[in-house]
């Protein structure tokens, strides 16, 4: 049987964890929405397994997925959070996850810091490297322009890292301009081996009440150029694919602009690059 895997979902609990978003003004995110929500969507989809990513810069919210993770037999890892900027405790909180059989990676919402170039500071730097001496991936928010421009420097200072960039960096696609220089950066970045592209989150890259596949058809053709099939992976972002159509028609869109692959190669995007890449 084919094992196909959403590489990136969201769950949270507004009552047990504090997040900065979603906000009140949020209304249809601002719930709880937890793991039985997701299953009958998997199902449906006819996809295996699932990998939590984080959604609130603190350890409270690492242990509340990794409990979730103990209890659902879907949910085959869990994309974490630890203080990078603060190597010291980032060990120190690694070392505590170390015996975890879900904890898989990390990732930090570096698109909300102030700084643009935080992700190249030199504190950060060092807890990645902290992060890969510990095995883990980095999930990276490289929202274009501010942040993939950086990554490119990242993978030659850290070569031992394994990292993926969320929702492709979020080609812009709803503002008509400026898909040229995020391709040529996509592949800046995709040119080094360390580095993956996760085929998710482009359903709110383009405008949220007037969308297709065909949308995102070039941002797919110039990911599988950079990255091919064995480094690029399916996510659907959800429950944050709500804001722009939902989980079915997120699926739908992404077998469509799949459709011309080879079988070899979609095997490898809906699910043979999560397993590989998070050791699934």
């Amino acid at each position: 049987m084919r094992v196909i895997i959403d590489s990136h979902v969201h769950i949270w609990n507004i009552d047990k964890v504090r997040y900065a978003w979603p906000t009140p003004d949020d209304a249809d995110l601002y719930r709880n929405i937890e793991p039985v929500e997701l299953k009958p969507l998997l199902g449906a989809a006819g996809i295996n397994g699932t990998v939590l990513v984080q959604a609130a810069d603190h350890a409270e919210e690492t242990d509340y997925l990794l409990e979730q993770a103990k209890q659902h037999e879907y949910i085959l890892g869990v994309v974490g959070w630890v203080p990078i900027d603060r190597p010291d405790e980032a060990r120190r909180q690694l070392e505590k996850h170390a015996g975890n059989r879900y904890f898989k990676g990390v990732r930090h919402l570096i698109h909300c810091e102030n700084d643009p170039d935080w992700l190249v500071r030199p504190e950060v730097l060092e807890g990645l490297r902290v992060l890969a001496a510990y095995g883990k991936t980095f999930d990276v928010v490289a929202v274009f322009p501010n942040h993939l421009r950086h990554v490119p420097d990242v993978a030659q200072q850290v070569p031992g890292l394994r990292m993926v960039l969320d929702h492709l960096a979020k080609p812009p696609i709803a503002l008509g301009v400026g898909m040229e220089e995020w391709a040529a950066q996509l592949e800046a970045a995709a040119s080094h081996p360390n580095v993956h592209g996760k085929l998710s989150g482009l359903n709110t890259a383009c405008d949220w009440n007037d969308w297709s596949s065909d949308d995102w058809r070039a941002s797919v053709e110039v990911a599988m150029r950079a990255f091919g099939a064995e480094r690029l992976m399916f996510g659907s972002d959800w429950p944050v694919a709500n804001l722009a159509g939902g989980y079915e028609r997120v699926w739908e869109a992404t077998n469509e602009v799949l459709a011309g692959l080879s079988e070899r190669e979609r095997a490898a995007v809906l699910g043979g690059t999560a397993k590989a890449f998070y050791k699934l």
